[in-house]
């Protein structure tokens, strides 16, 4: 049984950083896309960033407007792990942050599992 289990969220000021982890077991994904999305009180969970394979020990990442420029995505495959880095913090970051993994290399169909989630709060 594939499990997400998501961790590093917590309260942080504006202007500061958070790295969020991704710890996926009960399967592989050295070969697929995972990401990360989030979803603030009374909004749609949004794509934040996302990674495509595409070959060898390769990914491609790709981030939403929102957070370009300030977030960073890292994937472990020999501990079929996977991290976000954020940096400048804003209080409209603040959401449920959830891990994301699809059974295939791209991310653009639904997704196949989910993490709990983990709560980012940003204070201003």
């Amino acid at each position: 049984q594939v499990q997400l289990v998501e961790s590093g969220g917590g309260l942080v000021q504006a202007g500061g950083s958070l790295r969020l982890s991704c710890a996926a077991s009960g399967g592989t994904f050295s070969r697929f896309a995972m990401g990360w999305f989030r979803q603030a009180p009374g909004k749609e969970r949004e794509l934040v960033a996302a990674t495509r394979w595409i070959g060898d020990n390769a990914f491609s990442a790709d981030y939403a407007d929102s957070v370009k420029g300030r977030a960073t995505i890292f994937r472990y495959n020999a501990r079929n792990a996977m991290d976000l880095q954020m940096n400048g913090l804003k209080p409209e970051d603040t959401a449920v942050y959830y891990c994301a993994a699809w059974l295939r290399p791209n991310y653009r169909d639904t997704v196949d599992y989910w993490g709990q989630g983990t709560q980012v709060t940003v204070s201003s």
